[in-house]
Protein backbone atom coordinates (compact mmCIF):
# COMPACT_ATOMS: atom_id res chain seq x y z
CA UNK A 1 0.00 0.00 0.00
CA UNK A 2 1.55 3.34 -0.98
CA UNK A 3 2.53 5.76 1.76
CA UNK A 4 0.97 9.17 2.03
CA UNK A 5 3.33 11.86 0.78
CA UNK A 6 5.31 13.60 3.50
CA UNK A 7 4.14 17.14 4.22
CA UNK A 8 6.53 20.06 3.92
CA UNK A 9 8.70 21.11 6.84
CA UNK A 10 6.54 24.23 7.18
CA UNK A 11 3.41 22.10 7.46
CA UNK A 12 5.02 19.71 9.97
CA UNK A 13 6.03 22.60 12.21
CA UNK A 14 2.54 24.09 12.02
CA UNK A 15 0.49 20.91 12.40
CA UNK A 16 2.47 18.84 14.87
CA UNK A 17 3.75 21.35 17.40
CA UNK A 18 3.25 19.91 20.88
CA UNK A 19 4.18 16.35 19.91
CA UNK A 20 7.88 16.80 20.67
CA UNK A 21 8.03 14.86 23.92
CA UNK A 22 5.71 12.11 22.72
CA UNK A 23 7.88 11.55 19.64
CA UNK A 24 11.02 11.64 21.76
CA UNK A 25 9.63 9.07 24.19
CA UNK A 26 8.55 6.76 21.39
CA UNK A 27 11.52 6.96 19.05
CA UNK A 28 14.46 8.76 20.68
CA UNK A 29 15.38 8.90 24.40
CA UNK A 30 12.52 8.38 26.89
CA UNK A 31 14.89 8.79 29.86
CA UNK A 32 15.58 12.35 28.71
CA UNK A 33 11.83 12.89 28.62
CA UNK A 34 11.56 11.71 32.22
CA UNK A 35 14.29 14.14 33.32
CA UNK A 36 12.60 17.07 31.60
CA UNK A 37 9.20 16.30 33.12
CA UNK A 38 10.64 15.76 36.60
CA UNK A 39 12.45 19.12 36.56
CA UNK A 40 9.61 20.88 34.80
CA UNK A 41 11.80 21.68 31.81
CA UNK A 42 9.32 20.02 29.43
CA UNK A 43 8.59 23.15 27.45
CA UNK A 44 7.64 23.32 23.81
CA UNK A 45 10.22 25.69 22.37
CA UNK A 46 8.75 27.51 19.40
CA UNK A 47 11.65 29.80 18.64
CA UNK A 48 14.88 31.46 19.63
CA UNK A 49 16.31 34.95 19.27
CA UNK A 50 19.64 36.29 20.45
CA UNK A 51 20.22 35.18 24.04
CA UNK A 52 16.67 33.87 24.49
CA UNK A 53 14.52 30.79 23.93
CA UNK A 54 10.81 31.37 23.29
CA UNK A 55 8.15 28.89 24.38
CA UNK A 56 4.84 28.05 22.72
CA UNK A 57 3.07 30.73 24.78
CA UNK A 58 5.49 33.39 23.57
CA UNK A 59 7.33 33.61 26.92
CA UNK A 60 11.02 34.47 26.64
CA UNK A 61 13.64 32.59 28.69
CA UNK A 62 17.19 33.82 29.13
CA UNK A 63 19.25 30.92 27.80
CA UNK A 64 22.43 30.46 29.82
CA UNK A 65 22.78 26.86 28.65
CA UNK A 66 23.57 28.09 25.16
CA UNK A 67 23.38 24.66 23.53
CA UNK A 68 26.62 23.79 25.39
CA UNK A 69 28.15 27.00 24.04
CA UNK A 70 27.00 26.72 20.43
CA UNK A 71 25.08 30.00 20.28
CA UNK A 72 27.93 32.50 20.69
CA UNK A 73 26.43 34.96 18.19
CA UNK A 74 22.93 34.27 19.50
CA UNK A 75 20.12 32.15 18.16
CA UNK A 76 19.06 32.60 14.54
CA UNK A 77 21.40 35.47 13.77
CA UNK A 78 20.20 36.95 10.45
CA UNK A 79 23.74 37.26 9.10
CA UNK A 80 24.36 33.51 9.53
CA UNK A 81 20.98 32.59 8.01
CA UNK A 82 21.66 34.88 5.06
CA UNK A 83 25.07 33.29 4.45
CA UNK A 84 23.58 29.81 4.31
CA UNK A 85 20.82 31.01 1.99
CA UNK A 86 23.44 32.58 -0.28
CA UNK A 87 25.43 29.33 -0.42
CA UNK A 88 22.28 27.37 -1.29
CA UNK A 89 21.22 29.90 -3.92
CA UNK A 90 24.68 29.71 -5.53
CA UNK A 91 24.16 25.96 -6.16
CA UNK A 92 27.86 25.39 -5.50
CA UNK A 93 29.67 22.25 -6.55
CA UNK A 94 29.63 21.13 -2.94
CA UNK A 95 31.57 18.09 -1.69
CA UNK A 96 33.23 16.93 -4.90
CA UNK A 97 35.36 14.66 -2.66
CA UNK A 98 38.05 14.20 -5.33
CA UNK A 99 38.28 17.96 -5.61
CA UNK A 100 38.32 21.12 -3.53
CA UNK A 101 35.91 24.02 -3.01
CA UNK A 102 36.34 27.70 -2.25
CA UNK A 103 34.46 28.34 1.00
CA UNK A 104 36.30 25.72 3.05
CA UNK A 105 39.63 27.16 1.90
CA UNK A 106 38.62 30.70 2.80
CA UNK A 107 37.44 29.48 6.21
CA UNK A 108 40.81 27.82 6.84
CA UNK A 109 42.55 31.05 5.80
CA UNK A 110 40.40 33.10 8.20
CA UNK A 111 40.72 30.74 11.17
CA UNK A 112 44.48 30.45 10.83
CA UNK A 113 44.77 34.24 10.62
CA UNK A 114 43.18 34.38 14.09
CA UNK A 115 45.24 31.49 15.50
CA UNK A 116 48.78 31.46 16.90
CA UNK A 117 51.55 31.20 14.30
CA UNK A 118 52.40 27.69 15.53
CA UNK A 119 49.52 26.26 13.44
CA UNK A 120 49.40 26.58 9.68
CA UNK A 121 46.96 24.01 8.26
CA UNK A 122 43.36 22.91 8.86
CA UNK A 123 41.77 19.46 8.91
CA UNK A 124 37.99 19.90 8.39
CA UNK A 125 35.56 18.07 10.68
CA UNK A 126 31.86 18.07 11.57
CA UNK A 127 31.99 18.26 15.36
CA UNK A 128 34.27 18.81 18.32
CA UNK A 129 34.66 15.12 18.99
CA UNK A 130 35.73 14.59 15.36
CA UNK A 131 38.34 17.31 15.77
CA UNK A 132 39.68 15.54 18.88
CA UNK A 133 39.71 12.18 17.06
CA UNK A 134 41.72 13.83 14.30
CA UNK A 135 44.16 15.23 16.87
CA UNK A 136 44.74 11.75 18.32
CA UNK A 137 45.40 10.29 14.87
CA UNK A 138 47.64 13.13 13.71
CA UNK A 139 49.66 13.02 16.92
CA UNK A 140 50.30 9.28 16.69
CA UNK A 141 51.12 9.37 12.99
CA UNK A 142 53.35 12.45 13.26
CA UNK A 143 55.37 11.21 16.27
CA UNK A 144 55.25 7.42 15.84
CA UNK A 145 54.38 7.21 19.53
CA UNK A 146 51.41 5.33 21.06
CA UNK A 147 50.39 7.15 24.23
CA UNK A 148 48.10 10.16 24.73
CA UNK A 149 47.79 12.04 28.03
CA UNK A 150 44.73 13.94 29.23
CA UNK A 151 43.68 15.67 32.46
CA UNK A 152 41.30 14.46 35.14
CA UNK A 153 37.81 16.01 34.88
CA UNK A 154 38.44 16.51 31.16
CA UNK A 155 35.69 16.34 28.56
CA UNK A 156 36.79 15.88 24.97
CA UNK A 157 33.80 14.17 23.35
CA UNK A 158 31.84 10.92 23.30
CA UNK A 159 33.05 8.98 20.26
CA UNK A 160 35.35 6.12 21.21
CA UNK A 161 38.72 7.85 20.84
CA UNK A 162 37.57 11.07 22.47
CA UNK A 163 35.78 9.09 25.17
CA UNK A 164 39.11 7.45 25.97
CA UNK A 165 40.32 10.93 26.98
CA UNK A 166 37.25 11.64 29.08
CA UNK A 167 37.73 12.19 32.80
CA UNK A 168 34.13 11.31 33.74
CA UNK A 169 33.38 7.71 34.68
CA UNK A 170 29.67 8.37 34.05
CA UNK A 171 30.46 8.71 30.35
CA UNK A 172 33.06 5.93 30.11
CA UNK A 173 31.39 3.14 32.09
CA UNK A 174 30.08 0.28 29.98
CA UNK A 175 31.83 1.27 26.77
CA UNK A 176 35.19 -0.40 27.35
CA UNK A 177 37.70 -1.49 26.45
CA UNK A 178 38.55 2.01 25.32
CA UNK A 179 41.46 3.17 23.18
CA UNK A 180 44.72 1.77 24.62
CA UNK A 181 47.56 4.07 25.53
CA UNK A 182 45.42 6.89 26.97
CA UNK A 183 46.36 7.96 30.48
CA UNK A 184 44.98 10.53 32.88
CA UNK A 185 47.13 13.05 34.76
CA UNK A 186 45.97 15.57 37.38
CA UNK A 187 44.89 18.93 35.98
CA UNK A 188 47.35 21.57 37.19
CA UNK A 189 50.07 19.09 38.21
CA UNK A 190 53.28 19.65 36.25
CA UNK A 191 55.33 17.14 38.24
CA UNK A 192 53.14 14.18 37.23
CA UNK A 193 53.04 15.37 33.65
CA UNK A 194 56.84 15.61 33.56
CA UNK A 195 57.23 12.05 34.90
CA UNK A 196 54.92 10.65 32.20
CA UNK A 197 56.59 12.61 29.42
CA UNK A 198 60.01 11.37 30.55
CA UNK A 199 59.10 7.92 29.22
CA UNK A 200 59.44 9.41 25.69
CA UNK A 201 56.48 7.46 24.33
CA UNK A 202 53.78 10.14 24.57
CA UNK A 203 52.43 11.37 21.23
CA UNK A 204 50.32 14.21 22.65
CA UNK A 205 49.03 15.91 25.74
CA UNK A 206 45.49 17.14 25.04
CA UNK A 207 44.08 19.72 27.44
CA UNK A 208 41.24 22.24 27.68
CA UNK A 209 42.60 25.69 28.60
CA UNK A 210 39.55 25.99 30.88
CA UNK A 211 37.79 22.74 31.66
CA UNK A 212 34.19 22.75 30.53
CA UNK A 213 33.10 20.27 33.17
CA UNK A 214 33.17 22.47 36.25
CA UNK A 215 34.74 25.53 34.59
CA UNK A 216 38.09 24.74 36.20
CA UNK A 217 40.80 27.33 35.55
CA UNK A 218 44.36 26.01 35.91
CA UNK A 219 47.05 27.72 38.02
CA UNK A 220 48.70 30.55 36.09
CA UNK A 221 51.95 28.71 35.34
CA UNK A 222 50.40 25.35 34.43
CA UNK A 223 49.62 25.65 30.73
CA UNK A 224 52.86 27.46 29.75
CA UNK A 225 54.77 24.90 31.83
CA UNK A 226 52.95 22.00 30.18
CA UNK A 227 53.74 23.39 26.74
CA UNK A 228 57.42 23.71 27.60
CA UNK A 229 57.58 20.15 29.01
CA UNK A 230 55.94 18.81 25.85
CA UNK A 231 58.44 20.64 23.66
CA UNK A 232 61.35 19.19 25.62
CA UNK A 233 59.91 15.66 25.39
CA UNK A 234 59.03 15.74 21.67
CA UNK A 235 55.34 15.47 22.56
CA UNK A 236 52.70 17.46 20.69
CA UNK A 237 50.84 20.00 22.82
CA UNK A 238 47.13 20.15 21.90
CA UNK A 239 44.60 22.75 23.09
CA UNK A 240 40.97 21.62 22.98
CA UNK A 241 39.16 24.91 22.33
CA UNK A 242 35.86 23.30 21.31
CA UNK A 243 34.01 25.12 24.11
CA UNK A 244 36.43 27.90 25.02
CA UNK A 245 37.20 29.09 21.49
CA UNK A 246 35.57 31.63 19.16
CA UNK A 247 35.40 34.49 21.66
CA UNK A 248 33.91 32.73 24.66
CA UNK A 249 36.53 33.74 27.25
CA UNK A 250 37.19 37.30 26.09
CA UNK A 251 39.87 36.22 23.61
CA UNK A 252 39.24 34.59 20.24
CA UNK A 253 41.05 31.52 21.62
CA UNK A 254 41.38 31.04 25.37
CA UNK A 255 45.02 30.01 24.85
CA UNK A 256 45.78 33.70 24.22
CA UNK A 257 45.37 34.40 27.95
CA UNK A 258 48.62 32.46 28.50
CA UNK A 259 50.41 33.26 25.24
CA UNK A 260 50.41 29.59 24.20
CA UNK A 261 51.75 28.28 20.87
CA UNK A 262 50.27 24.77 20.62
CA UNK A 263 50.94 22.21 17.92
CA UNK A 264 47.21 21.66 17.41
CA UNK A 265 43.95 23.46 18.28
CA UNK A 266 40.51 21.80 18.23
CA UNK A 267 37.62 24.10 17.25
CA UNK A 268 33.86 23.54 16.87
CA UNK A 269 30.58 24.50 18.64
CA UNK A 270 30.30 28.31 18.32
CA UNK A 271 31.93 28.23 14.88
CA UNK A 272 28.63 26.84 13.58
CA UNK A 273 26.61 29.99 14.19
CA UNK A 274 24.23 27.60 15.91
CA UNK A 275 22.96 26.44 12.51
CA UNK A 276 25.19 23.89 10.75
CA UNK A 277 27.48 21.40 12.54
CA UNK A 278 31.16 22.06 11.97
CA UNK A 279 34.53 21.32 13.52
CA UNK A 280 38.15 21.85 12.63
CA UNK A 281 41.61 20.83 13.74
CA UNK A 282 44.29 23.47 13.28
CA UNK A 283 47.69 21.78 12.92
CA UNK A 284 51.32 22.84 12.76
CA UNK A 285 52.83 22.55 9.30
CA UNK A 286 55.48 20.13 10.58
CA UNK A 287 52.96 17.70 12.08
CA UNK A 288 50.61 18.00 9.10
CA UNK A 289 53.33 17.25 6.58
CA UNK A 290 54.45 14.19 8.53
CA UNK A 291 50.94 12.73 8.27
CA UNK A 292 49.97 13.74 4.73
CA UNK A 293 53.44 13.03 3.31
CA UNK A 294 52.70 11.81 -0.20
CA UNK A 295 49.96 11.47 -2.81
CA UNK A 296 49.10 7.96 -1.67
CA UNK A 297 48.50 9.36 1.85
CA UNK A 298 46.44 12.39 0.82
CA UNK A 299 43.19 10.82 2.02
CA UNK A 300 44.41 8.88 5.04
CA UNK A 301 42.15 10.97 7.25
CA UNK A 302 38.92 12.74 6.37
CA UNK A 303 35.17 12.96 6.86
CA UNK A 304 32.41 12.73 4.25
CA UNK A 305 30.76 16.01 5.21
CA UNK A 306 33.87 17.73 6.58
CA UNK A 307 34.45 21.00 4.74
CA UNK A 308 30.96 21.23 3.24
CA UNK A 309 29.89 24.60 1.84
CA UNK A 310 26.89 25.21 4.13
CA UNK A 311 28.98 24.69 7.27
CA UNK A 312 31.76 26.88 5.91
CA UNK A 313 29.25 29.61 5.02
CA UNK A 314 27.82 29.55 8.55
CA UNK A 315 31.31 29.66 10.04
CA UNK A 316 32.43 32.56 7.85
CA UNK A 317 29.31 34.49 8.82
CA UNK A 318 30.01 33.74 12.48
CA UNK A 319 33.53 35.17 12.17
CA UNK A 320 32.14 38.25 10.42
CA UNK A 321 29.56 38.84 13.17
CA UNK A 322 32.19 38.41 15.89
CA UNK A 323 34.40 40.98 14.18
CA UNK A 324 31.69 43.50 13.24
CA UNK A 325 29.87 43.39 16.59
CA UNK A 326 33.16 43.28 18.54
CA UNK A 327 31.92 40.24 20.47
CA UNK A 328 35.30 39.15 21.82
CA UNK A 329 35.69 42.45 23.69
CA UNK A 330 32.03 42.29 24.66
CA UNK A 331 32.50 38.82 26.17
CA UNK A 332 35.40 40.12 28.23
CA UNK A 333 33.42 43.15 29.40
CA UNK A 334 30.21 41.27 30.23
CA UNK A 335 32.22 38.50 31.91
CA UNK A 336 33.95 40.98 34.20
CA UNK A 337 30.57 42.45 35.12
CA UNK A 338 29.14 39.00 35.85
CA UNK A 339 32.04 38.14 38.15
CA UNK A 340 31.83 41.53 39.83
CA UNK A 341 28.14 41.00 40.58
CA UNK A 342 28.36 37.38 41.70
CA UNK A 343 31.67 37.00 43.55
CA UNK A 344 30.23 38.73 46.65
CA UNK A 345 27.89 35.73 46.99
CA UNK A 346 30.85 33.76 48.41
CA UNK A 347 30.91 36.07 51.43
CA UNK A 348 27.15 36.37 51.76
CA UNK A 349 26.10 32.70 51.68
CA UNK A 350 27.59 29.76 53.57
CA UNK A 351 26.69 27.36 50.77
CA UNK A 352 28.60 29.29 48.07
CA UNK A 353 32.16 27.95 47.88
CA UNK A 354 33.46 29.67 44.76
CA UNK A 355 32.52 31.84 41.79
CA UNK A 356 34.90 31.61 38.83
CA UNK A 357 35.29 31.94 35.09
CA UNK A 358 36.75 33.88 32.19
CA UNK A 359 34.71 36.00 29.85
CA UNK A 360 31.26 34.52 29.41
CA UNK A 361 32.27 31.09 30.68
CA UNK A 362 31.13 31.28 34.31
CA UNK A 363 30.39 28.94 37.22
CA UNK A 364 29.27 28.97 40.83
CA UNK A 365 30.16 26.11 43.19
CA UNK A 366 28.19 25.09 46.29
CA UNK A 367 29.20 23.23 49.44
CA UNK A 368 27.62 22.16 52.75
CA UNK A 369 26.47 24.82 55.23
CA UNK A 370 28.31 25.34 58.51
CA UNK A 371 25.48 24.48 60.92
CA UNK A 372 25.67 20.92 62.25
CA UNK A 373 22.04 20.05 61.56
CA UNK A 374 21.96 21.56 58.09
CA UNK A 375 25.30 19.95 57.26
CA UNK A 376 24.04 16.51 58.33
CA UNK A 377 20.94 16.93 56.17
CA UNK A 378 23.09 18.08 53.24
CA UNK A 379 25.41 15.08 53.58
CA UNK A 380 22.51 12.65 53.90
CA UNK A 381 20.82 13.98 50.79
CA UNK A 382 24.05 14.22 48.81
CA UNK A 383 24.84 10.57 49.56
CA UNK A 384 21.54 9.62 47.96
CA UNK A 385 21.56 12.17 45.16
CA UNK A 386 24.87 13.98 44.58
CA UNK A 387 24.45 17.43 43.12
CA UNK A 388 20.89 17.92 44.35
CA UNK A 389 21.55 21.35 45.88
CA UNK A 390 22.33 22.75 42.43
CA UNK A 391 18.86 21.72 41.32
CA UNK A 392 17.39 23.68 44.23
CA UNK A 393 18.80 26.69 42.37
CA UNK A 394 18.38 25.84 38.68
CA UNK A 395 14.75 24.72 38.92
CA UNK A 396 13.45 27.91 40.63
CA UNK A 397 15.56 30.03 38.29
CA UNK A 398 13.73 28.41 35.40
CA UNK A 399 10.19 28.48 36.77
CA UNK A 400 10.22 31.70 38.76
CA UNK A 401 12.67 33.85 36.79
CA UNK A 402 12.58 32.38 33.26
CA UNK A 403 16.33 31.73 33.30
CA UNK A 404 17.55 28.47 31.77
CA UNK A 405 20.83 27.07 33.12
CA UNK A 406 22.07 23.72 34.40
CA UNK A 407 24.76 21.92 36.34
CA UNK A 408 28.33 21.87 35.01
CA UNK A 409 28.69 18.10 35.22
CA UNK A 410 27.17 14.88 36.51
CA UNK A 411 26.74 14.72 40.31
CA UNK A 412 28.34 18.15 40.73
CA UNK A 413 27.18 21.07 42.84
CA UNK A 414 28.40 23.51 40.23
CA UNK A 415 26.12 25.59 38.03
CA UNK A 416 27.51 26.85 34.75
CA UNK A 417 26.57 29.66 32.37
CA UNK A 418 27.48 29.93 28.69
CA UNK A 419 25.28 32.78 27.45
CA UNK A 420 25.32 34.16 23.95
CA UNK A 421 28.06 36.76 23.57
CA UNK A 422 25.35 39.20 22.44
CA UNK A 423 23.70 39.12 25.89
CA UNK A 424 22.64 42.57 27.12
CA UNK A 425 24.02 44.12 30.30
CA UNK A 426 20.52 44.29 31.79
CA UNK A 427 20.19 40.54 31.42
CA UNK A 428 23.50 39.97 33.20
CA UNK A 429 22.20 42.09 36.07
CA UNK A 430 18.83 40.32 36.04
CA UNK A 431 20.55 36.95 36.30
CA UNK A 432 22.74 38.10 39.19
CA UNK A 433 19.71 39.42 41.09
CA UNK A 434 17.68 36.27 40.45
CA UNK A 435 20.61 34.08 41.47
CA UNK A 436 20.98 35.91 44.78
CA UNK A 437 17.26 35.56 45.53
CA UNK A 438 17.23 31.88 44.61
CA UNK A 439 20.31 30.99 46.69
CA UNK A 440 18.82 32.83 49.67
CA UNK A 441 15.74 30.59 49.41
CA UNK A 442 17.78 27.43 48.74
CA UNK A 443 20.05 28.07 51.74
CA UNK A 444 17.02 27.51 53.96
CA UNK A 445 17.79 23.95 53.11
CA UNK A 446 15.01 21.87 54.73
CA UNK A 447 12.24 24.11 53.40
CA UNK A 448 13.85 24.35 49.94
CA UNK A 449 14.30 20.60 49.83
CA UNK A 450 10.66 20.07 50.75
CA UNK A 451 9.48 22.46 48.02
CA UNK A 452 11.68 20.80 45.46
CA UNK A 453 10.55 17.33 46.58
CA UNK A 454 6.87 18.16 46.21
CA UNK A 455 7.39 19.69 42.78
CA UNK A 456 9.68 16.91 41.56
CA UNK A 457 7.43 14.22 43.03
CA UNK A 458 4.39 15.53 41.18
CA UNK A 459 6.33 15.84 37.98
CA UNK A 460 7.86 12.37 38.40
CA UNK A 461 4.39 10.92 38.78
CA UNK A 462 3.42 12.54 35.51
CA UNK A 463 6.63 11.22 33.92
CA UNK A 464 5.81 7.65 35.04
CA UNK A 465 2.42 7.88 33.43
Amino acid sequence: MPREPLPSVRDILAARSGEELALNDRYLNPQMGRILRTLGFDKVWSGGEGAHLIDADGERYLDLFGGYGVFAIGRNHPRAIEAIEQAMAARTGNLPQLGVTLLSGVLAEQLLARAPSSVAAMVPANTGTEAVEAAIKVARAATGRPRVLYADHAFHGLTLGSLSLNGGAEFRDGFGPLLPGCQQVPFGDLDTLERELAREDVAAFIVEPIQGKGVNVAPAAYLPGAQQLCRQAGTLFVCDEVQTGVGRTGRFFALEHWGLEPDMVCVAKALSGGLVPIGALLVSREAFDRVFDGMERAVRHGSTFGGNDLAAAAALATLAVIDEEDLVARAERMGKLLLELTRPLVERFEVVRDVRGMGLMWAIEFGPPAGAGARRLWETVERRQPGLFSQLVTVPLFHEHHIFCQVAGHRMNVIKALPALVIEEQEIRRFADALEQTIAAAERYPAALARFGVRAGLRAAVARR
